[in-house]
């Protein structure tokens, strides 16, 4: 069974300055902010919200098919791909583009400021989505704005059973058109911050939500997460992590987690558990994609 994994191939610039956001903005002076922030590391790494999910899929031992596109210096993660044993068979190569880019600062607290640069991921809208015998779930990830809205219409005329996990892209969309994406979803995925945004502009309550999918999954944090079906909350206790490292791709490597439980046939709650497991596992490492699983510890 392989799962479609729409969202972005990206490299993504992690530097981390080691004191705290808050005492270098002034609430009062926001409206001629100008601040600069010391940042003594930095690191390159392979990223992309379609890269760090399919990661975590392929670590738990299912089969993700990445669809996303990559520009012109994107080689050296198609080598990657290949390296992992994940096809790319859906990643396009835009030649007059650079691959997407994020540039991410984390303080002290892991809070994070990011800015990103989209190119390539612009044109993935490119590539279509079709019904085929192996393919059995997909998830639309923080993607082109096109991308997203096409590549759901296409996952339901298929009859392939996807996530919808808007992420960074939520605010790119109206109240209709969210709604639109969760009427055609089976499932929606979000942390707490994009769950209240999500209810916000659609107008309907993480309760109301449950009722129009299978499940929706509310990401806590170190808090855990919460899983709604038909209306009615279950919390599903965290993983302590072994330390804090690093939380960037740590969502994704959680959506990695959940595809493979669905794929498995697992109740909502059984995936998120496994989520939690993976983002612990994530936030102790650098970078998105260089935490290992083992799966014996794991019971798979």
């Amino acid at each position: 069974m392989a799962s479609i994994i729409c969202g972005s191939l990206a490299f993504d610039t992690i530097m981390n300055f080691e004191g705290r956001f808050g005492d270098q903005i002034l609430p009062d002076q926001l409206h001629i902010l100008n601040v600069s922030f010391l940042v003594p590391a930095l690191r390159r790494d392979f990223g992309g919200c379609a890269g760090n999910i399919a990661y975590g899929l392929k670590q738990l031992g299912g089969t993700p098919l990445p669809m996303a596109t990559v520009g012109m210096d994107g080689g050296g993660y198609l080598e990657r791909l290949k390296g992992q044993g994940i096809a790319a068979e859906f990643v396009r190569t835009i030649d007059d583009a650079y691959t997407a880019q994020a540039m991410i600062i984390t303080d002290r607290d892991n809070n994070q400021i990011n800015g990103f640069h989209p190119g390539a991921m612009d044109y993935a809208h490119l590539t279509k989505i079709t019904a085929r015998g192996d393919i059995k779930l997909g998830i639309i990830a923080p993607d082109g704005r096109d991308a997203m809205l096409q590549h759901a219409e296409q996952f339901a005329a298929a009859e392939i059973p996807f996530v919808f996990d808007p992420g960074q892209q939520l605010p790119r969309f109206d109240g209709d058109e969210l709604r639109t994406f969760v009427d055609q979803a089976n499932w929606v995925a979000v942390n707490d911050y994009e769950g209240k945004m999500l209810s916000d502009r659609t107008g309907w309550s993480s309760a109301e939500i449950s009722r129009h999918v299978q499940g929706l999954i509310v990401t806590l944090g170190a808090e855990g997460s919460e899983v709604w079906v038909d209306g009615q909350k279950t919390l599903v206790p965290p993983v302590k992590a072994s330390a804090v490292v690093d939380p960037t791709g740590c969502g994704d490597a959680y959506r990695g987690a959940v595809l493979f439980g669905l794929e498995q046939g697992w109740s909502l709650a059984r995936c998120a558990a496994l989520g939690n497991h993976l983002g612990s596992l994530k936030i102790a490492q650098r970078g998105p994609q260089n935490y290992t699983v083992d799966l014996k510890a794991l019971g798979l």
